[in-house]
Order: structure tokens, then C-alpha cells, then sequence
């Protein structure tokens, strides 16, 4: 080999050394930026591969009565989940779980959605297992990859179904929750309240969430729990309500089977002690997760079980509106409490070529507004609102809170319909196709374009029981209260009150005199012509210093005198307390010479607002009867 060969040969071999130095110091510098240099971000990917997050419930804030006792509670529960890496892979599993505990085809079809929706999270498969369940699925864990069972606050509601349209329910939040922002801070897996107590303080109940990680292979599968340290939940707040759980709860047992309606019990300052809904459920379906089939079943029940008939069904007010036409008459100094009117009651009162009936064929003859009110005369009340006129009566009754939500404090309360003014009448029918005088007589005696909720027409009495204030109900003791003044003196509320006393004493609700406690009140009866009448009845106790209003409505009663015993059994309860109480008395009804107006037939002749009855919206309301 010659010099210059020998030359080439060491060049060449120096630069490989050189190239391999330099890859040599590349790699070393890769190596060293990985393991020091990003050290602390690789090992947190690392871990976040390793380490799957599971999310801790927190427990909800306990939900007291008035008197320190459960509404709504958290114990001990389980839930059982699952990791997957693919809807394929969790479905396998599911199959197996399916041998060993009861699982069908709806309940896998609803665990593979929420996978879908959340696929970082373990799929949720029983949000409330039994000890049972929880045992078959330790003993056969081995044969179960990605099983997580998790120890949980589970929700209870000791009283069941008398509390469920109070309370409501919880639930896992939905995707539509989600994007509508409904419940914020929420997640999916969260859960939240849904209607009632649950719904309405939902923020203060919930808490927040806690973590807690578990430690998986390469393939998803779990390898040991308590891998990392654990963020604890927070506990939601508690809330104490102005309810009487007893109350509520001796509502709910006197309440007939099979009837819909709904009760509402609340003192003259505003405070709810009882709130009642029939048909009603039982919330603790809801707690883990009801089933498609039961979901399905409440709502397609024509009873309609979910619905809160105490704001979320409106009916015409029918006769207990009467009071707030003598009210509108008192303040406008129109009539006195022994006005009497021009025509006395023979039957009916013509207004044309038409005739209004009253409820009593042969009439009350000559009565001055006491003896109207006690006796129920629909006639005296038809000249009495001619007196008025429809655009005093429209005017006065919005000012009294009849076109406006009570504001109780619970959502998805309904709006009542009241005009705001006779223009109402030109938008919905037509200036030439609706006659001011018949209208005015409909109104008179709380029928036509009028429907309101129970609560609202509580709100209304509960001014008359109380200063004549009608005060904003609440559930839960707000910072501050809003006030509507009826716009009455004291002298004219202790009148009316008066011939409320006349009504159970000797007129309408006579069968239900008490001799131990002095009650008044008012019946009613709303038109229905989809089957039988509405009966309304709302009264209070003691009648010279009221201590508690209630109100009742039941549909297909045909009367007020079917609802006036479980509301006077209500007041009975609360003021005597339970040795007062024994079974409703019903059917007891005397000859009408001897208690005034013992049974009411069927008002004839007068508007029917059946769909607003229903709880329809105003563009299905019908057309009114021109007389």
C-alpha cells in the first residue's frame, strides 16, 4: 500500500469516527433533553397513560323540613363501572356481566350510549347496586376486565312519594344539559337535580367533585386502584325549608286513589307547609338511574304523574274568583258588604235574548254580598260585575296579581292567561265575534279567558287571611319578600272574611262545620266539558285569626263540597294537631233548608274554557259564548 493510500485510509476512518461521534452526541443529547430536560412532562404523559381518573360523587346537601326532619338525604351506595377501550370491547364485557347478574338488551344499549357520550370515563352500569350484585360481580372478577366498583352517597327520600313533586329528583346531567348550560360546573357524569327542591337549589345542593385515580396496563385493563393520591369531593350545602313534613305527609294519606289534583297548605306570611300533586311517584326510582321502560311508563300514563298540577296546571278559578270581584267592587266603592242587587235571583238573569242561569234553578231570591258569597249566587255576581264593567274587572285583576306567576320558588311554573285589555279579546277572536256584556258576566263568576294555578289563587288568599298583602310563597326562606297590595282596608278584608265564615257556617261548605275550629272558605266549580266539573275548595283557619290557608282542586269532582273535607281534615291536622284528625267524612249531604247549599249542580248557560282548563296554551283557547 502506498503512502497516499495509507493516507486515504486513515482520512476515511477519521470521519467515520467523527460521524459517529457526532450521532453518538446527538443521541446523547436526545437521551439527556428526555430524561432531565423534559423529564418531569414525559413522566406526567407516562403516568396520565398508566393512571385513568375516576370521578367521586359528592355528596348532596341534606334537605330538612321546617322542624329539623329529612326530606331528602345521602347513605351508603355502590356503583359499578366499566373500562373499555372500544364500544366492542365493552360490550363483551357486558355480555359476560349479563351471566351473572340481571342485565337486558335496553339496560346494555343505554350503558353503550353514555360510553359513546363519555369515552374517557368508565361506563357507568349500575349507579345503585345492591350488596347482591356487588357480591356475584367481586366473586367473578377475574373473568370481568375493566371492572370498577366504587363506594358512592346514594340519595334517599324516607317519605317516598308524598314528597315528589316538592322535592323532585336527581339524575345524571344530559348532553343537552350540557350544551344548554343548565346546571354549570356540571360534567358528563355529573349529578343533578331535576324539578322540585333538587332542581330549584340545585347550585348549593350538588358540591363538587372529587378524583381518585386507578392504575391500567397497555391494554385498558385495570391493575390496582389508589394509584396516585385522591382529591376528595366536596360536600353540597344543606338547606332548611318552611315545610311541615307530618303535614305532608298526612296530606298524601288522606288523599282518595286514583284522583288527580293537588293540595297547597301555607301560612298568611308566605311560608309552604305542605305542597301536594296527585297522581304522584316515587323519586327514589330516579336515584342510580330508572329504567327506559319505567321512564316510559310515567310518561305516557294519561294521568300525567310528572306533572305539578300546583303550578304547572291552570283551571278558571271558577267561584272562589268571586271574592276578587267583590274586592274589585269594595275598593272602587261600588257596593257595601249589604249592597243588595237590583234584580233578586230567580233562577237566571237575562242579558238579551239569552239567559244566564245560576247554579240553583229556583233561585236565592234577594241577597245582600254576604249572603251572596256563602249562598254562591252566580246572579248576584253577574250584576255585580255588569256594575264593574269587563275593563275594571281586567284592570283590577292584574293589578291583584292574576295575569302574573305566583314566584314561588320552584321552575316551570305556568304563567296564568288573564287579558291585559279588551284588545285581547279583538287579537284572538275579532273585534265583531265576541260580545262585551257576555264575557263580562263569564268573568264574573271566574269563568272565560281566565285560568290560574292553585298557587296563584292561594297568593290570593293568603291576602285576604292575611293584611291584605298578598305576599310571594316560598319554600325556602328568601333574603328578601315582594309584596302586592289587594288595595283594601281592614274593615272591607274583615267583611269578606266574614262572608267566608257565612260559607261554611250555613252556605256551600256547611257540611264540613267544625264545632272545635272555626273555619272559612270558598267552593267552586270549573267547567269541563271534556268529562265531569273541577272542584275547587280554599279555605283557612282560625277564621278570625288565620293561622294556615289551603287550598284544594281536584278534577272530575263535579263540585266544591268533594274537596272541602281534606281541606278542612288539612287544617284540623295543623292547628288541633293529630288526636283532631280521624277519616275524611264524605257523601254527607243534608237537605238544602238545613246547611244553605250542601250540593251544587252544574252551572249552565256560561263560557266552557276546557282547554285552558287543561293546561293549554292560549292560541287553543275556545270561542267564547256571546249571550
Amino acid at each position: 500500500m502506498t503512502g497516499f493510500e495509507s493516507y486515504r485510509v486513515r482520512e476515511r476512518a477519521e470521519i467515520a469516527r467523527m460521524v459517529l461521534v457526532g450521532a453518538f452526541l446527538v443521541l446523547v443529547g436526545a437521551f439527556f433533553r428526555t430524561q432531565v430536560i423534559q423529564h418531569d412532562k414525559f413522566q406526567l404523559k407516562a403516568e396520565t397513560n398508566r393512571l385513568r381518573p375516576i370521578p367521586l360523587t359528592p355528596p348532596r346537601g341534606t334537605i330538612l323540613d321546617r322542624n329539623g326532619k329529612v326530606i331528602a338525604e345521602n347513605v351508603p351506595g355502590y356503583s359499578v363501572k366499566l373500562l373499555a377501550q372500544s364500544t366492542d370491547s365493552l360490550r363483551a364485557v357486558l355480555e359476560r356481566v349479563r351471566r351473572f347478574v340481571p342485565l337486558d338488551s335496553a339496560q346494555i344499549g343505554d350503558i353503550i350510549e353514555r360510553y359513546r357520550q363519555a369515552r374517557y370515563q368508565p361506563a357507568l352500569v349500575f349507579g345503585d347496586a345492591s350488596f347482591d350484585i356487588i357480591a356475584r360481580l367481586e366473586e367473578h372478577r377475574a373473568a370481568l376486565p375493566g371492572l370498577v366498583i366504587q363506594a358512592e352517597p346514594k340519595r334517599l327520600y324516607p317519605a317516598g312519594k308524598s314528597v315528589a313533586h316538592l322535592v323532585g329528583y336527581v339524575s345524571e346531567v344530559t348532553e343537552a344539559d350540557l350544551t344548554a348550560d343548565r346546571y354549570p360546573g356540571a360534567v358528563l357524569g355529573s349529578i343533578v337535580g331535576k324539578g322540585g327542591l333538587e332542581r330549584q337549589y340545585d347550585d348549593t345542593l350538588r358540591g363538587n367533585e372529587g378524583i381518585r385515580y386507578i392504575e391500567v396496563n397497555a391494554r385498558g385493563r385495570l391493575v390496582r386502584e389508589g394509584a396516585a393520591a385522591a382529591l376528595p369531593p366536596t360536600p353540597g350545602k344543606s338547606i332548611v325549608t318552611t315545610v311541615d313534613l307530618d303535614l305532608q305527609r298526612f296530606v298524601d294519606s288522606i288523599w282518595p286513589p286514583k284522583v288527580r289534583g293537588a293540595l297547597v297548605a301555607m301560612t298568611p306570611t308566605g311560608e309552604i307547609r305542605a305542597l301536594y300533586s296527585a297522581p304522584t311517584f316515587d323519586p327514589n326510582h330516579f336515584v342510580g338511574g330508572i329504567s327506559s321502560a319505567e321512564w316510559r311508563k310515567l310518561n305516557n300514563d294519561p294521568a300525567k304523574p310528572l306533572l305539578n298540577r300546583v303550578i304547572q296546571a291552570r283551571y278558571p278559578p271558577a267561584s272562589p274568583f268571586k271574592l276578587a270581584i267583590a274586592a274589585m267592587a269594595l275598593k272602587r266603592h261600588l257596593i257595601r258588604l249589604g249592597t243588595q242587587m237590583p234584580e233578586p235571583c230567580r233562577g237566571g238573569l237575562r242579558l238579551g235574548n239569552r239567559v244566564f242561569r245560576c247554579w240553583k234553578r229556583e233561585g236565592h231570591g234577594m241577597l245582600d254580598l254576604t249572603g251572596a258569597v256563602a249562598a254562591s249566587c252566580d246572579v248576584y255576581f253577574y250584576q255585580l260585575g255588569l256594575r264593574l264593567g269587563l275593563d275594571a274587572i281586567i284592570q283590577d285583576g292584574v293589578l291583584m296579581g292574576f295575569r302574573d306567576k305566583s314566584g314561588i320558588d320552584l321552575e316551570n311554573e305556568l304563567s296564568p292567561i288573564y287579558p291585559s285589555s279588551t284588545a285581547y279579546f279583538d287579537k284572538l277572536y275579532g273585534p265583531r265575534y265576541w260580545s262585551p256584556p257576555g264575557t263580562t258576566l263569564n268573568f264574573s263568576i271566574g269563568q272565560g279567558e281566565n285560568t290560574q294555578t292553585l298557587i296563584n289563587m292561594m297568593r290570593f288568599y293568603q291576602g285576604l287571611a292575611g293584611n291584605g298583602e298578598a305576599v310571594t310563597p316560598f319554600i325556602v326562606k328568601p333574603t328578601s319578600s315582594r309584596k302586592r297590595s289587594l288595595g283594601m282596608t281592614q274593615k272591607e278584608l274583615d267583611g269578606l272574611r266574614r262572608s267566608l265564615i257565612a260559607v261554611v257556617e250555613r252556605g256551600t261548605a256547611a257540611a264540613n262545620r267544625r264545632a272545635d275550629l272555626a273555619v272559612a272558605g270558598k267552593t267552586g266549580t270549573a267547567q269541563n266539558p271534556h268529562g265531569e266539573d273541577h272542584g275547587w275548595f280554599i279555605g283557612f283557619a282560625p277564621a278570625d285569626k288565620p293561622e294556615l290557608i289551603v287550598g284544594g282542586i281536584m278534577e272530575f269532582a263535579e263540585h266544591g263540597t268533594t274537596v272541602a273535607p281534606y281541606v278542612v281534615q288539612t287544617l284540623r291536622r295543623y292547628i288541633l294537631g293529630p288526636e283532631a284528625t280521624g277519616p275524611v267524612k264524605l257523601g254527607v249531604l243534608q237537605d238544602e233548608a238545613a246547611v244553605g247549599q250542601a250540593v251544587i249542580p252544574r252551572p249552565v248557560d256560561v263560557n266552557l274554557d276546557s282547554a285552558a282548563a287543561q293546561g293549554a296554551e292560549l292560541d287553543s283557547l275556545p270561542e267564547p259564548v256571546t249571550q
